[in-house]
C-alpha cells in the first residue's frame, strides 16, 4: 500500500452532522458548546476529548497501515506516510480543529507509531539530564540540576507500558508481569530503568538517565567549574600514565561522565575492554571491546553477571579493563586485574569520600563470600589502586570534583591516603548557588611520579603541581 497511498475509508462512521462539533483549543479538544465552570475541570475535559480523538484516529490508523512494511522504510519516509494517512482519517472524521492543533495531533500519533510517544520531544532536548515517568500522568525532568514537572502525559498506562517494551526490546530484553524489573539503554547510550506492575503500584515507572550527544571533555568541565585547569591537567596526566583509577561519588554526581573524560587519554593502540550492566561508555579509541551483562531469562537461567565478564576479560589480552560500575564481588577480580599488569584500569562505585570508597570495596569483597583476612583485602586494595577521584553533586544542583586523592599504602591496618586537590565549600550566594574553590594541597611529588617519569610526563606533572600551588598562595 505504500507505493501509492490509498484513500482512507473510515472503519467507524464519521461524526454525525447532528452531533456537537469538536473544537480544539491550545492542543485540547472540547465540545464547542461546553460551558466552562471551573478551569481545572474544563482543562481535564479538554484533555480527555483530545486523547479520545487521538485514540480513535490511532485505532483506525493501525487498521489501515502495514506495520511490518513500515519497519523497512527510512524514518522520514515512514513518518511522511503515517502523517498522510492520519490526515486522511482526520478529514474523514470531520473534526473541527485548528491547523496548528491538527499538526500537533498528527505529530503525536507519528511519535506513538514510530518513536517513544510523548517522550519524543523530551528526548530531542539536549539540556535534559533525567526523565522520570511515574505512571501515565506524571512526567518529571531534570535540567540544570533541578527537577520540574512537565505538562506531558501518556494516554494511559497501556501506552506507557508499550513504550517501555519498545525501548527494552531493542537490547533483547523484556518487561512484563513475570519480569517487572529491567535495565536497558537507548541507541544514544542513555541509561533506562523500568519497573512495572505489580511491583509499581501506580503504573509503570520509567527512568531515563540522559547523556549528552557531544561527550564532555575535561576542558569543558573546567569551563563549567567542576575542576580548575590545573586540576584537569593533573587528571589528564593520571589518565595518560596508566594509573589505576577509582571514580567515587553519589547518584547523579557525574561518575560516568568523568570516566568517559579520563578514557580519552588512553593511547589509540591500547586494547581496552569495558564491562557494564548497560553499555553507556563511548570510547574514541579503535581497539575497544564492549561487554554487557545479561539478566536471566523467563526460566531463571542464562544470567551473565558482572563478575563473569570481568573474569573473562583476563583471558582476552586486555591492556586496560574498565568496569562501568562496581557493585559486588567483581571488585575482587578488578583489583586482581589491576595488580597483575593491567595498569590503567578504571571503575566507578558509589561512595561519599575517597576513604569510604576503600571501605566499600572491602564490604563488596566480603559480601562475595571470599574468606580472606581483612588485612589481606586492604593490602590488595591499596597496592592496586593509585588514585581515587571523588565527584559530588552539590545541593544547588552543580557538580564538582571534590578530591583527587592518592592511595599510598597501609599503616598497621589503616589505609593511608594523600589529597592532591580538594574542593572547599565557603557558603552560598543570594541565589542559593554554592560558593567554593578548588585548591592544591601543596604536594610537590606525588606517589605516581615514577610512573609519570616512565611515560615522559614528569616535567609536565611537576609544572602543573607548581602552578596549582602558586595560584593558591
Amino acid at each position: 500500500m505504500f507505493g501509492k497511498r490509498r484513500e482512507f475509508t473510515p472503519a467507524v462512521a464519521p461524526t454525525p452532522t447532528d452531533a456537537a462539533p469538536l473544537k480544539v483549543v491550545a492542543g485540547n479538544v472540547q465540545p464547542a458548546a461546553a460551558p466552562v465552570e471551573d478551569t481545572r475541570t474544563s482543562e481535564s475535559q479538554r484533555a480527555k476529548a483530545y486523547y479520545d480523538l487521538k485514540r480513535e484516529i490511532f485505532s483506525a490508523l493501525l487498521e489501515t497501515i502495514d506495520v511490518a512494511q513500515l519497519g523497512n522504510m527510512e524514518v522520514e519516509e515512514a513518518r511522511r506516510e503515517v502523517s498522510g494517512i492520519a490526515n486522511d482519517i482526520l478529514a474523514a472524521k470531520k473534526a473541527v480543529i485548528s491547523t496548528a492543533v491538527q499538526e500537533e495531533l498528527v505529530s503525536d500519533i507519528c511519535d506513538d507509531v514510530l518513536g517513544y510517544g510523548p517522550l519524543e520531544p523530551l528526548l530531542a532536548r539536549d539540556d535534559i539530564s533525567d526523565i522520570m515517568v511515574n505512571g501515565d500522568n506524571y512526567i518529571f525532568i531534570e535540567t540544570g540540576g533541578k527537577v520540574t514537572q512537565t505538562n506531558i502525559r501518556f494516554r494511559d498506562n497501556s501506552q506507557l507500558l508499550n513504550v517501555c517494551q519498545r525501548i527494552v526490546s531493542q537490547v533483547g530484553r523484556r518487561v512484563d508481569e513475570s519480569s517487572p524489573i529491567c535495565d536497558a539503554r537507548l541507541p544514544d547510550g542513555s541509561r533506562v530503568n523500568v519497573i512495572a506492575p505489580p511491583l509499581a503500584l501506580e503504573g509503570p515507572t520509567l527512568t531515563i538517565r540522559r547523556f549528552k550527544k557531544d561527550k564532555l571533555t575535561l576542558d569543558q568541565l573546567v569551563e563549567l567549574g567542576a575542576i580548575t585547569s590545573e586540576g584537569a591537567e593533573i587528571l589528564k596526566i593520571i589518565g595518560r600514565v596508566r594509573c589505576n583509577i577509582l571514580i567515587s561519588g553519589g547518584t547523579g554526581s557525574g561518575k560516568t561522565t568523568l570516566l568517559n573524560c579520563l578514557t580519552r587519554y588512553a593511547e589509540s593502540d591500547e586494547r581496552i575492554i569495558t564491562c557494564e550492566d548497560s553499555a553507556e561508555l563511548q570510547l574514541q579509541q579503535p581497539h575497544v571491546v564492549r561487554l554487557e551483562t545479561r539478566p536471566p531469562n523467563i526460566e531463571g537461567v542464562g544470567e551473565i553477571t558482572m563478575r563473569q565478564l570481568v573474569k573473562n576479560c583476563l583471558r582476552m589480552r586486555p591492556e586496560r579493563i574498565i568496569v562501568g560500575e562496581v557493585r559486588g564481588p567483581e571488585a575482587f577480580d578488578l583489583l586482581q586485574a589491576m595488580n597483575t599488569g593491567h595498569d590503567g584500569s578504571m571503575g566507578t562505585l558509589h561512595a561519599n569520600s575517597p576513604r569510604e570508597a576503600l571501605s566499600r570495596l572491602e564490604s563488596m569483597i566480603t559480601m562475595g563470600g571470599f574468606s580472606l583476612p581483612m588485612k589481606t583485602v586492604r593490602e590488595m586494595a591499596v597496592s592496586s589502586i593509585d588514585v581515587i577521584v571523588q565527584a559530588a553533586r552539590l545541593r544547588d544542583g552543580s557538580r564538582r570534583i571534590t578530591h583527587i586523592t592518592e592511595v599510598i599504602g597501609l599503616e598497621g591496618d589503616v589505609p593511608i591516603t594523600q589529597d592532591l586537590f580538594v574542593y572547599d565549600m565557603m557558603g552560598e550566594d543570594a541565589q542559593g548557588k554554592i560558593i567554593g574553590r578548588h585548591r592544591s594541597t601543596g604536594i610537590g611529588r606525588p606517589a605516581f611520579w615514577d610512573k609519570a617519569r616512565y611515560y615522559g610526563e614528569d616535567e609536565r606533572l611537576t609544572a602543573a603541581l607548581a602552578t596549582a600551588h602558586a595560584s593558591d598562595s
